[in-house]
């Protein structure tokens, strides 16, 4: 005969099951919440009173911002000068004196002007982040580092992977935009993502950034549609001057934003019941897979063909190499690191229970030749 269970252990146990069994909202529910974030980002997205309060309340952050605008306000009044003035000038000119014309202006006059114009701002942008960061989060949370040959390297590295990436981002949107029927949309959804990832520092690293631009899409796709619909109804020169124009501006805005919701896997964080939302609506959008999927291809082309001629394959999982790049360690420097390398590799190997113990006691290597004498 089979043994019968009691009730008062089948009742228990059946609570335990359905206390450990997640709780989520309703659809509804999710629905309102992500609303909130949209009109959440979007406010965040025109609180121009704080970049005022900001630029006014210390003075190399309005240093900075005065000679970004005087310098990319030039380069937009060279590229509407050209095709407001000159190009109407030459329009009943011969073929050849337009051509010759628009490009002389563009090579000897709009690229050098644009191009040190980008070159300028972003060292600016860089000053207002890091002035910003330390005004709205203190000293400490800056630490000062000693800077090395090897860091430098880190640095250009980190700098160089992070450009590869926005540029990345930039030709995958207008890959989306190709698409028949809705690839206008879905290009101009994806700017808006790229201008929000742009200006979301923080202090974190490449992985860390992209998951919490992706776990709060909606807020962050809210915050960057203002400026990716500035940066979209001119020229190509054009809009990236007008995003240059305001970039300052939505650092000194994302630095002093709060993105909602605070915990993306439960946004009423105020109950005391954890309430996933719906699993209707994901929680994690992966907007930049194929962005990081593409960077992972080209730091291991780099890595392979940086290595002189050994070629060693790593299997990796998506965004590792990556983050390692963006870190500055994700590209060989051979006869730079090898003797970093061998030290950790030698402090990292396993010690016998001896050595350990010893270590651990903090008793002083035993000299046997003292013995033996």
């Amino acid at each position: 005969m089979s043994r019968q269970v009691p009730y008062e252990y089948h009742a228990r146990h059946l609570h335990h099951s359905r206390a450990a069994y997640p709780s989520f909202l309703s659809l509804h529910e999710t629905v309102w919440i992500h609303a909130k974030c949209l009109l959440r980002g979007l406010f965040d997205a025109f609180r121009w009173d704080l970049v005022i309060k900001t630029a006014t309340s210390d003075p190399e952050i309005r240093s900075n911002i005065l000679k970004s605008i005087l310098l990319n306000s030039l380069s937009l009044a060279s590229i509407y000068a050209f095709d407001l003035l000159l190009q109407p000038l030459v329009h009943d000119h011969p073929s050849w004196l337009r051509r010759n014309v628009g490009w002389c202006y563009r090579v000897l006059w709009l690229l050098p002007v644009v191009g040190a114009s980008f070159y300028l701002n972003s060292t600016w942008c860089n000053t207002i982040a890091k002035r910003t960061f330390v005004l709205q989060y203190g000293n400490r949370a800056v630490l000062p580092r000693h800077v090395s040959y090897t860091g430098m390297l880190n640095t250009l590295a980190t700098s160089a992977y992070r450009t590869v990436m926005v540029l990345t981002s930039v030709i995958v949107s207008f890959g989306l935009g190709a698409i028949p029927g809705a690839g206008p949309f879905i290009s101009f959804a994806f700017m808006c993502w790229i201008d929000a990832f742009v200006w979301v520092a923080r202090g974190l690293s490449l992985a860390n950034r992209v998951r919490h631009l992706e776990e709060r899409w909606a807020y962050y796709f809210a915050f960057g549609f203002p400026s990716a619909a500035i940066c979209t109804w001119g020229s190509g020169l054009a809009n990236a001057a007008l995003f240059a124009l305001l970039f300052p501006a939505y650092i000194i805005m994302a630095m002093t934003a709060r993105p909602a919701p605070q915990d993306p896997y439960n946004p009423l964080s105020a109950s005391d019941t954890v309430r996933y939302p719906s699993p209707l609506i994901p929680i994690r959008l992966p907007i930049f897979a194929i962005v990081i999927r593409l960077n992972d291809i080209l730091v291991q082309i780099l890595s392979i063909t940086g290595s002189a001629g050994q070629v060693t394959r790593h299997h990796r999982a998506l965004s590792h190499s990556s983050e390692k790049a963006e870190e500055g360690a994700g590209m060989d420097t051979p006869g730079l690191t090898n003797n970093v390398n061998a030290r950790l590799s030698h402090r990292n190997e396993p010690r016998s229970l001896v050595e350990r113990t010893r270590e651990h006691r903090k008793e002083p290597p035993v000299d046997r030749r003292k013995k033996r004498g």
